[in-house]
């Protein structure tokens, strides 16, 4: 496997952001999203005093990672997870908090370029889009059992995709002629069912059916929504939590999170705010930050990047 592409995206940004928190011997990084190490072995690397846990939910990247990591011996411990079940994974280690953690939200380069996993609308395979292999159901259980309105919703909600019902429509006359196995059939059929003029509109007609069916498959959406507040609780006071995003859903649920932490929650009126009210976390960024024009020209899967980072600046009180 060539490690040309697999070039982690805003790497160096999100050294920078994190490194004010975990730069001391002996503090904790969890990187929610191991991938294939990219991010974790330049954590080790630039702070070689931290200690790291790393999550997936994918075996083989595991099993990837594990050896890319094997130089930095008892530093890495490397966990199969779901990011959002952190407090688990940190409670089984017997950690209480952490010093930082990083989440890279999306599919990781392996799954993307491994044919036979079924998430490229650019090669056919059997469509499986499950990140974890051992578990859950398919896209083609998905596409062959769902009610026609719940595809258009999950088309809509997860993909953002204005042509739901023309899809779902073609989706549900052609599985009952014969199930869906294969991404090559989806593509051409949404590439079918959609007016000319939506296939005029960037990229690949698919793409947002692609990326609404693994959000499905995998419950990404639930797992972001749990998984970024749980972060925000494991940290220490001055820990931070760095975020990439690289779909306007995912992004907002970590900005509303980020933003919450960071406002007051006192009646309207006081004169003083009390401590309890204050905020607990300082925004690192204003907004979200973008990839530079050089680093999209050099790794185009950085383009639709939204980085986040927050900081924690005070201790929740009971």
């Amino acid at each position: 496997m060539s490690n040309d592409r697999h070039v982690p995206v805003m790497l160096q940004r999100c050294l920078d952001m994190l490194a004010p928190a975990v730069e001391r011997p002996g503090a904790v990084v969890v990187d929610c999203t191991l991938g294939l190490g990219g991010h974790s072995e330049a954590l080790l690397q630039r702070f070689p005093g931290v200690r790291l846990v790393a999550l997936d939910r994918d075996k083989e990247a595991l099993r990837l990672s594990g050896e890319r990591l094997a130089p930095y011996g008892d530093r890495a411990t490397l966990v199969h997870a779901v990011y959002d079940e952190l407090p688990e994974v940190l409670d089984r280690l017997g950690i209480p908090s952490v010093d930082g953690v990083l989440f890279d939200l999306g599919v990781s380069s392996m799954q993307l370029d491994e044919a036979d996993r079924g998430f490229a609308y650019a090669q056919d395979a059997p469509l499986d889009m499950r990140m974890d292999q051992t578990a859950g159901i398919s896209a083609a259980e998905v596409l062959n059992t769902y009610p026609a309105g719940e595809l258009v919703r999950i088309l809509r909600a997860y993909g953002e995709e204005k042509q739901a019902k023309r899809i779902v429509s073609a989706i549900v006359r052609e599985r009952e002629k014969e199930p869906f196995t294969n991404s090559a059939r989806l593509v051409e059929l949404i590439r079918d069912a959609l007016p000319q003029a939506a296939k005029r509109t960037g990229g690949n007609p698919a793409k947002r059916t692609f990326q609404a069916l693994r959000i499905e498959v995998n419950r990404e959406l639930d797992s972001v929504e749990k998984a970024i507040p749980a972060a925000v609780k494991a940290i220490n006071v001055g820990g931070r939590v760095v975020v990439l995003s690289y779909q306007s859903l995912e992004d907002r649920i970590v900005k509303q999170v980020f933003a919450a932490g960071a406002a007051t929650t006192a009646p309207p009126g006081l004169p003083v705010v009390p401590e309890k009210y204050q905020p607990r976390l300082k925004l690192l960024t204003r907004g979200a930050e973008l990839p530079t024009e050089e680093e999209v020209a050099e790794n185009r899967r950085a383009a639709p990047a939204r980085l986040r980072g927050a900081e924690r600046i005070r201790e929740d009180l009971r």
